[in-house]
């Protein structure tokens, strides 16, 4: 028996792969961690006595992120589809585990790290991860079945609520309605009817509205993007400390040096307000830079969606690129204070091991649906599926 888990004839296919995905992601990294270099000393120092605290805890993750790149990258996507089941599980394992005492890490009431050894590990960032490859996974199995909504639909909705049920439960709102909101839309390009979705809504819209009252900091979030100009010292210092940051680094940024006495005035900057300081050491011109390398990253991973081969490829590709560029919007949108916080972080950018992994590895897969393009002499069925 001869099998493989990469690709059949290795080098040609890696030279059919798409470099500027490759080059695109690695700028993008580089760029973060530069930015996190910038950001982060005086923190570091006044907190762990070591300036290159962050950095060095970054570069760890990202080497293991890198790993999880390549193996997305180069692994066949039909040995991915085999490992799945034990992705789920493990992911649903580890969202339990933090509520294990000893093991789960409470951190203003809420519960979403694990201690693994030296590190913590935000399993809510492999769930963001694993719910798209599942979902891709399911509409392919289910493509050519036309059938009613329990042995179509109800499955996959069923899992998907459990998923984004473990983020629900670990106090991390934010990031339960976005892979919702990912689920959903992936539902959609996949060919689902959503008349369920109705039901669904009329049940999580009050709920949702619930939990934001029910916990005062999402209330205070709500309070303070609501009336900007108040609370400037309180509710609203983190985003008034932002603009003050971003209106400093004016059209050419501040540099390395000049920049900092602004940058260090926001609070835990390596994490969610990490673009304020890419804005004020680059100005606005270094945010063109970054819009161009986000739009170009967009536009490649999206053509690697619409022509990949196989069904599980192109819809778990558009998962990961709506997913990388919807969160670096909706991040830069918090810190230009357009949208309340939350807690969102910055894909290759923010401070957090968890979310360097899954970034790099969604990168990964992308450069592997590029290598699997339809070309002008394949018979492929690419045929539109609707459930009944």
């Amino acid at each position: 028996m001869n099998f493989s888990i990469v690709a059949d004839k290795p080098l040609e296919k890696y030279k059919k792969c798409d470099i500027s995905l490759i080059l695109l992601s690695v700028l993008l990294w580089g760029i973060g961690m530069f930015t996190l270099y910038v950001c982060s000393g005086n923190y570091g120092e006044r907190a762990f006595n070591d300036s290159l605290y962050f950095v060095k805890r970054q570069m760890i993750s990202s080497c293991l992120g890198f790993m999880l790149f390549i193996v997305f990258a180069t692994f066949n996507m039909d040995t991915i589809k085999k490992f799945l089941p034990l992705l789920v599980a493990i992911s649903l394992l580890l969202s339990v585990m933090t509520f294990v005492p000893g093991i789960g890490i409470e951190r203003n009431g809420a519960r979403r790290w694990i201690r693994l050894g030296f590190t913590t590990f935000q399993p809510s960032e492999m769930v963001k991860f694993v719910i798209v490859l599942y979902l891709a996974n399911y509409f392919e199995k289910q493509a050519k079945i036309v059938d009613s909504f329990d042995k179509t639909v109800f499955p996959a909705v069923l899992i998907s609520f459990i998923m984004v049920g473990s983020i629900v439960m670990q106090s991390d709102m934010s990031t339960s309605v976005f892979v919702a909101a990912l689920a959903i839309l992936l539902f959609i390009v996949s060919g689902s009817k959503i008349f369920w979705l109705v039901p669904v809504m009329s049940i999580v819209v009050p709920l949702s509205a619930l939990f934001v009252f029910l916990e005062p900091y999402r209330l205070n979030r709500i309070i303070g993007f609501l009336d900007q100009d108040s609370y400037l010292q309180t509710l609203n210092y983190q985003t008034y400390a932002a603009r003050k940051a971003i209106s400093a680094g004016g059209f050419w940024g501040q540099g390395l040096g000049a920049g900092l006495s602004r940058i260090n005035s926001i609070p835990e900057i390596q994490s969610d307000y990490i673009f304020a300081g890419w804005v004020e050491s680059m100005g606005y011109f270094g945010v063109l830079i970054y819009f161009v390398l986000l739009i170009l990253f967009a536009w490649r991973g999206l053509h690697c969606a619409l022509t990949a081969k196989t069904r599980f490829a192109s819809i778990a590709a558009f998962g990961f690129v709506v997913s990388i560029v919807t969160q670096s919007v909706m991040n830069i949108a918090v810190v230009g204070g357009v949208i309340p916080t939350t807690g969102i972080p910055l894909p290759f950018f923010s401070s957090g091991g968890s979310s360097i992994l899954f970034t790099l590895a969604s990168a990964g897969f992308l450069v592997n649906a590029s290598r699997n393009e339809i070309s002008m002499n394949d018979d492929i069925d690419i045929e539109g599926v609707v459930y009944e």
